[in-house]
């Protein structure tokens, strides 16, 4: 037997001559209380002021989180990123893929149900349509329900906190590229510039159409998460899974009834897992790619067993061995593997952030090969390039090595601002008699004078006439 869990497609087989595609049908979730539905909710709250609430912090005079894109700069609290940083970028994704497989070895799609923001900006707006239309079934009634004054002012009020959320959403999204403060103002007075506009009104209408009409859609057929789950999960994976041998047969029965002597399972089949699903899937019916671990039917379910004075556990985070009555094995080889690599992805990350250095020094070398200078010595031309990485100015100073008798012309010592890029014209020169060979490397350091950590070297080439 295959170690995967193996996904059960529900979808109907196409009739002969039948449309394969078959257009969307709504999904009305119903309203739930529960301990999941808690967690989520404080999760979300967290995103939500880490989202919205960073933008607006300061550091050292700036914007604490601020994508600097015309200056080529990005600031990070008290670090300041440049484009040949970006390698930490990739560091950092590389990380971060790592932390999504081992959470799913272990914990299933957990990111998708409670840390996916298009779950997250999901269940906001689902919310705002049951405060301005009601519950499930009253939404149910006002949409079959033909136009009236009432339906538009109901329908009016759930558009317009969609578009004032995706509003926020996308200032907010543009505001770590350009400072949210101007923004703001500029924005309202006409004075932003025409891409903030544009930027603003795209994340607006991307936030108001994913969250509120795909929705379902967005997890099911263009998120690729779902397509390769089932590669990653086994048989000790955590996923919501209903226990057909405690539930089965189903069927309804009284309070008071013994519906053990009936034949009849523990459950009543009253649908309330189906009715509060955001994908609308059926988990009796098995694992699903639609499934987004969000343990809705988890909570839903928990409230009819406590009315009807059953165990708890119908639905439940549980693995197939647990299942079939085995047991679960935490430590296994590719939970551990996972974590290893994990760890040493994010140790390799932080000693990368920590080490990197704070002072750039790009050598470019002059067009001319060489030159004879006035006091007959062969001299050569380069354009340096220092760039202060650092949050704070830094004096320098700039010196040569890689032949004997090599002397340095221009300016030895400088200070640069912080984030400040600067070109400096430098001279090498050397006595012929002391010219080891035509081609020569030498190496042009940079030493800060107020830190002796902060340093940089270039290689470079010395040129010089052919030798008699």
């Amino acid at each position: 037997m295959s170690e995967h869990i193996l996904v059960k497609d529900i979808t109907p087989a196409p009739k002969e001559g039948a449309d394969l595609y078959a257009s969307r049908e709504k999904i009305y979730t119903r309203a739930f209380s529960g301990l999941f539905r808690n967690l989520r909710r404080g999760g979300s709250a967290f995103l939500f002021l880490l989202y919205f609430g960073t933008v607006w912090l300061s550091w050292d005079g700036h914007q604490a989180v601020w994508w600097n894109l015309p200056e080529r700069k990005f600031f990070i609290f008290g670090a300041t990123f440049w484009p040949q940083d970006f390698i930490l970028l990739s560091g950092a994704l590389i990380t971060c893929a790592f932390g999504l497989f081992f959470i799913t070895v272990f914990a299933g799609r957990v990111w998708c149900g409670y840390t996916c923001p298009q779950s997250v900006w999901t269940w906001i707006f689902m919310w705002c349509e049951q405060i301005t239309e009601g519950d499930r079934n009253q939404r149910i009634k006002l949409d079959k329900a033909k136009m009236s004054a009432q339906k538009f002012a109901r329908k009016c009020a759930k558009h317009s906190l969609w578009l004032l959320i995706g509003f926020i959403t996308g200032l907010t999204f543009v505001g770590y590229f350009s400072p949210i403060r101007e923004l703001c103002i500029d924005f309202f007075t006409g004075q932003a510039s025409g891409w903030a506009y544009f930027w603003v009104l795209f994340f607006t209408l991307a936030t108001y159409g994913n969250a509120g009409w795909l929705r379902e859609q967005v997890c099911i057929y263009m998120c690729p998460y779902a397509r390769f789950q089932s590669v990653m999960f086994d048989k000790d994976t955590l996923i919501v899974s209903y226990d057909p041998r405690r539930g089965e047969t189903r069927g309804p029965r009284k309070k008071t009834a013994d519906y053990k002597a009936s034949g009849l399972g523990d459950c009543i089949d009253c649908t309330m897992c189906v009715q509060v699903c955001p994908t609308g899937i059926d988990i009796r019916d098995g694992l699903q790619i639609e499934c987004i671990g969000c343990a809705a039917c988890i909570d839903a379910c928990d409230s009819i067993m406590d009315k009807m004075n059953y165990p708890r556990g119908l639905i439940n985070y549980t693995t197939e061995h647990n299942l079939s009555g085995q047991q679960t094995k935490l430590l296994r080889p590719r939970l551990i593997g996972y974590a290893l690599a994990l760890l040493l992805m994010m140790g390799a990350l932080s000693m990368a952030v920590v080490l990197r250095p704070l002072v750039g020094l790009d050598v470019s070398k002059d067009r001319v090969l060489f030159r004879e200078d006035k006091l007959g010595r062969i001299e050569n031309v380069y354009s340096l390039k220092i760039m202060n990485k650092d949050q704070k100015a830094h004096s320098y100073v700039l010196s040569v090595r890689g032949m004997e008798g090599l002397q340095l012309g221009g300016e030895r010592e400088l200070t640069v601002a912080a984030g400040e890029i600067i070109n400096l014209p430098v001279q090498l020169a050397i006595s012929p008699e002391q010219l080891p060979s035509t081609t020569n490397d030498v190496w042009l350091s940079l030493q800060s004078i107020d830190a002796p950590s902060i340093k940089a070297e270039a290689k470079t080439r010395f040129i010089g006439p052919l030798l008699r």
